[in-house]
């Protein structure tokens, strides 16, 4: 049990790679506190978790939202006491077109999303660390802000965003003892695998896809989560401003 005594907040932990991190968690000890935009999904996640012995609640909100954020802190230690972990999973894609297709709502929302996300999370819980001595980041960019694909232009930005300001973020608040971290999924088969690819899921398109992974497949949330795992535990104490790749090879 890994996560003992410790309590992690996922965003988007209603599916996906968040729900994997999440059940993960949970499974080493951890209490989690699962937040999504779809209320229903969080739940669900919240309850099967309980039904299997462990910890969790479910806090739906919208982490583009500062004030989200802030109910968010206070759900949280109002359950659970404290919080260590923060795991910002929480992201969105415009579909795979050309860049000049790409709308400006479709742009916005990716940014706030995907960065501005962060920015509230650092705001809510960077003051809280600090008093405790201590917390840990975990943020979900991607290898398209390594290796950026055609057709995604600002969602690859977007991720690039997310891994230049963690290590930024590292830098600054190590003294604090606050370490973050990134993790880089490589395309998984979540629900935005189609809006990624740009073209209908079949086994032709994806083939083309996979072409471009050593290891022959797309990532998992479980592959996910066991990343999210080592940098919330305490075998990774010493480990700061790193962006982990999980991704079979693509970035090689």
């Amino acid at each position: 049990m890994r996560l003992t005594g410790k309590t992690a907040i996922v965003t988007g932990g209603g599916s996906g790679f968040g729900e994997g991190i999440a059940r993960t968690y949970a499974r080493e000890g951890a209490n989690v506190v699962i937040n999504d935009l779809n209320a229903a999904a969080a739940e669900r996640v919240a309850s099967d978790i309980a039904l299997a012995g462990g910890k969790a609640i479910a806090v739906p909100g919208d982490v583009t939202l500062g004030a989200d954020w802030e109910r968010l802190r206070q759900a949280a230690l109002e359950d659970f006491g404290s919080v260590q972990v923060v795991v910002n999973n929480a992201g969105t894609t415009h579909r795979n077109k050309p860049v000049l297709d790409v709308t400006e709502a479709e742009f916005d929302r990716v940014y706030a999303v995907n960065v501005k996300s962060l920015y509230w999370s650092v705001q809510a819980f960077v003051p809280y660390f600090r008093e405790q001595g201590g917390g840990v980041f975990i943020n979900i960019a991607s290898t398209a802000g390594v290796r950026p694909r055609p057709g995604l232009v600002w969602y690859n930005g977007s991720k690039g965003a997310v891994i230049i300001a963690s290590k930024a973020l590292a830098a600054e608040l190590g003294p604090d003892r606050i370490r973050v971290n990134c993790v880089n999924p490589v395309m998984g088969e979540t629900g935005l695998l189609t809006e990624f690819m740009g073209v209908e899921d079949t086994p032709e398109n994806r083939k083309r896809f996979l072409a471009g992974i050593p290891l022959g497949r797309f990532s998992t949330p479980q592959d996910i989560a066991n990343a999210c795992l080592y940098l919330a535990s305490d075998e990774a104490d010493f480990v700061t401003g790193v962006c982990l790749e999980v991704d079979g090879g693509r970035c090689v």
